[in-house]
């Protein structure tokens, strides 16, 4: 994905931390005045470096459990459904099927986390910066959590989350490295491939992905074969 970030590894580490980020209770609508959805950020990262302190060579080895963890912690406070039409675009939602509809849907979000589950390995609280004044729509109704992230070089990458208010509270579904959306930049994509293709090749393509990411073999993390060689 070089060609969504000239760093390569920020949006692994950046939809990595959008799935960590939705490890914690969200808010209720009727909190919306009270609370800042700019809690949700701060509270999942200190929860995130808990979990993860020690154990992150123990992940690394078994994709299995980290997927079933980010599973359990994501889908209530992802708003799957809407991400997976906003991806899709209107003019393919409309003409696609139910049926089509809802396994793009599905995998779509399977494919969100095998492909970057192991971001979340990549983590550290200490380089995440976090504004604490969330903008929102005229509304109300969404909210754009601002961060930033400290990479090696020192440089700060602006990756900001925009999470919108539901019934069940707020739920993130956008990341935005730089300004660039990570919704538009698959959305681009899945738009030339739907065309070349059809919806139902693009359908399966993404369940083979999926399948075939979570085949691939566990490996030691870099840093951890250097130490025992």
């Amino acid at each position: 994905m070089n060609n969504y970030c000239d760093r390569s590894f920020c949006l692994p580490v950046a939809v990595g931390a959008l799935l960590s980020f939705l490890s914690v209770p969200v808010f209720a609508a009727d909190d919306l005045t009270d609370a800042s959805p700019t809690i949700v950020i701060e509270q999942a990262a200190e929860g995130l470096q808990k979990e993860l302190t020690g154990k992150q060579e123990y992940y690394a080895q078994n994709s299995a459990e980290l997927y079933e963890l980010i599973d359990r912690i994501l889908l209530p406070n992802f708003d799957v459904l809407y991400t997976g039409k906003q991806v899709l675009g209107k003019t393919h939602w409309v003409s696609s099927t139910e049926d089509q509809r809802d396994r793009f849907v599905g995998a779509f979000y399977s494919f969100l986390i095998k492909t970057y589950a192991k971001g979340i390995l990549e983590f550290d609280q200490d380089k995440l910066v976090v504004h604490q004044e969330p903008s929102y729509s005229k509304d109300k109704r969404k909210a754009l959590i601002r961060t930033e992230l400290i990479i090696q070089s020192g440089d700060n990458v602006k990756i900001n989350y925009a999470a919108r208010i539901t019934d069940n509270g707020w739920k993130i579904y956008d990341v935005r490295i730089d300004g660039v959306s990570y919704i538009q930049n698959y959305r681009n994509q899945f738009n030339a491939e739907i065309t070349a293709l059809g919806i139902e090749a693009v359908i399966v393509r993404l369940e083979a992905d999926a399948v075939a990411a979570e085949a691939v073999p566990d490996e030691l993390p870099v840093e951890s074969e250097a130490a025992e060689t």
